[in-house]
């Protein structure tokens, strides 16, 4: 699937491997690109919410907010813009990178 990011220090901390914004440990930012790998790898939906490790969850209170995790202590939040009726295919917005216990 596509993917985009929401905001520049993503894109810089894509393209670079470092961020301002982001001051997270160098292991977390090869698992940051392990999972947009996942991401574009995935032909559905399905293929990152089989995974259980990903914890792939569509976020409470919000209506097309979902969250995916990159370990135990940090996750990728994002929006998901469908394609299809069934909503199975989509394009990924990468809005964040939060600490999931803040």
């Amino acid at each position: 699937m596509n993917f985009e990011f929401a905001n520049k220090e993503l894109i810089k901390l894509y393209t670079t491997g470092k961020s301002n914004k982001y001051r997270i440990p160098a292991d977390i930012i090869d698992k940051f690109f392990a999972r947009i790998q996942q991401i574009e790898a995935a032909n559905t939906i399905f293929d990152l919410t089989k995974n259980n490790s990903l914890n792939f969850e569509k976020l409470k209170g919000h209506n097309n907010r979902f969250s995916m995790r990159i370990n135990l202590k940090y996750r990728l939040e994002m929006e998901i813009h469908w394609i299809n009726q069934e909503k199975t295919i989509g394009d990924f917005i990468i809005s964040d990178i939060s600490n999931h216990y803040d």
